[in-house]
């Protein structure tokens, strides 16, 4: 099996170390079950990428335990920008946070796909690379969510047996288990009187241009 970055069990072992020592049991409970579907749809999609994945999914949601203060400052001292949007919807922080740190806590990791996973998984984006998509999905539908949104993706993607399919329909199940997704998180947001982050309207978007094409 492919391992551009060389990541080792060893190495996973120690970042698994490291992360479950800052954050609650709750939320590494969370993580840890990331890392398990990350490595499943890892074998479905992208033997290749496995360890990548299960090394982003460890790294995804290091700052979400911090407060909004704590981000704010986080993004102020790296210059990163924050759309007026970003503002009202502090739950989609950590995902900047956590991509910004990942050089400087976590330099092992430092990978650009790496990092680039953990910064969209949260809103997604237009033109998600593979690896984007199934840390995005892993974080949605892994085993120890219980709301039903996430119930519900869990059982539409699982319902397929995507083991079973050839590639193309493979790829075509991933692309409708993420529009489905994307609705649900609009959907919810609409409900919620909140604003809905750009990137997430153009992940959206750019994914029905796609399942309207093949049509």
């Amino acid at each position: 099996m492919e391992n551009s970055m060389n990541i080792t069990e060893e190495m996973l072992d120690t970042l698994r170390e490291n992360v479950a020592s800052g954050m609650s049991q709750k939320r590494f409970r969370h993580t840890a079950e990331v890392e398990k579907m990350a490595a499943y749809l890892g074998g479905l999609y992208a033997p290749e990428k496995v360890t990548l994945l299960r090394a982003a999914a460890l790294l995804h949601d290091v700052t979400k335990e911090y407060s909004t203060d704590m981000h704010l400052k986080i993004c102020a001292e790296r210059d990163i920008e924050l759309e007026r949007d970003a503002l009202y919807a502090p739950k989609t922080l950590h995902a900047r946070t956590a991509a910004a740190l990942i050089p400087e806590r976590y330099p092992q990791f430092a990978d650009g796909e790496i990092i680039s996973c953990v910064r969209w998984h949260t809103t997604g984006r237009a033109g998600m690379t593979l690896t984007e998509k199934l840390i995005y999905l892993a974080d949605y539908i892994d085993m120890s969510r219980t709301f039903e949104d996430c119930v519900r993706l869990r059982e539409f993607f699982m319902s397929a047996r995507p083991e079973e399919l050839d590639m193309p329909e493979r790829e075509k199940h991933l692309r409708r288990t993420l529009i489905m997704s994307f609705d649900m998180t609009v959907r919810g947001l609409l409900e919620d009187g909140l604003p809905v982050n750009r990137d997430t309207v153009e992940a959206r978007n750019a994914l029905i241009c796609e399942e309207l094409a093949d049509k």
